[in-house]
């Protein structure tokens, strides 16, 4: 079985209050079950729920917990959920944490450690128990085992920025933000050819095509360029995702309506949300 849960769906920054009850106000964190693996793709704040929950269930199972985590790019909304993340502070945790470099001079292990470092946060990540591995890369493909593997593809953003094809036993699930569309139709293509046949895709749909003009070159993409990309690329179901934060629960429902009828299944990223394929 490969599954995703979502744990955090918006762009940008929490946005937790009254009007964000129903989808959620937590920032990018994906559970992925490929049979027993576990994956998480970025560590967004809604890794501190993600975290409670894994100590209070896989821990319990397994006596252990081990994750590989792949992280789109070191954006803090991406990653800011890391230093609450429970399982990190108690003993049998082991993390693969892999991702790509943001600038030249800096490396992935650094990029956390610096989380770590007392302006930020009270404890150091080396004075934890938790082990961890960084791997750094670009466009690769990555073979994990047990007929799991994952594909990265270099979208477009102002950082560096990759979405992932994770591939188990002929199913699979793609992430693709934060994703602006490339003025460069080959470029477009690329992305469209990364996620052919894909059966779950999860797509960066922060903007409405009214909200993008006066967003052109930060990095994310609007509800009818998801869908349209999901149509090229034939894929079974689409996910909308990175949630603008200030799109309230109205809002984002109103959203979800208007593509109903659209002949590629839509849904909008919704906390506790749980999708097999």
């Amino acid at each position: 079985m490969l599954s995703a849960k979502f744990w955090g769906v918006r762009g940008s920054i929490p946005c937790p209050g009254p009007d964000t009850v129903i989808y959620g106000g937590n920032t990018s964190c994906i559970e992925i079950r490929a049979g027993e693996r576990l994956l998480i793709v970025d560590l967004g704040s809604g890794a501190r729920p993600l975290g409670d929950w894994l100590v209070d269930n896989d821990k319990k199972k397994y006596g252990s917990i081990k994750a590989d985590v792949f992280i789109t790019h070191t954006h803090w909304d991406h990653i800011m959920g890391f230093p609450m993340f429970t399982p990190i502070y108690g003993k049998g945790m082991e993390l693969n944490l892999t991702g790509p470099v943001t600038c030249d001079d800096d490396n992935l292990k650094l990029i956390f450690e610096a989380q770590f470092s007392h302006n930020y946060w009270p404890v150091r990540l080396d004075e934890l128990s938790v082990k961890v591995e960084y791997n750094q890369i670009l466009e690769t493909t990555l073979d994990l085992g047990g007929g799991l593997s994952v594909t990265s593809k270099l979208l477009n953003h102002p950082i560096t920025c990759l979405g992932y094809r994770f591939n188990y036993q002929g199913k699979s699930i793609a992430v693709v933000y934060d994703h602006e569309p490339f003025n460069d139709e080959k470029e477009n293509e690329k992305i469209i050819q990364f996620l052919k046949g894909v059966d779950l895709l999860i797509h960066d749909a922060q903007y409405t095509k009214d909200e993008y003009p006066s967003h052109v070159g930060w990095g994310h993409s609007t509800l009818d360029n998801a869908v349209k990309t999901a149509e090229a690329a034939g894929a079974g179901k689409l996910v909308f995702f990175h949630h603008e934060p200030k799109h309230t629960d109205i809002e984002l429902q109103q959203l979800e309506n208007s593509y109903a009828n659209n002949k590629i299944k839509c849904v909008m990223a919704k906390e506790g949300m749980v999708l097999e394929v």
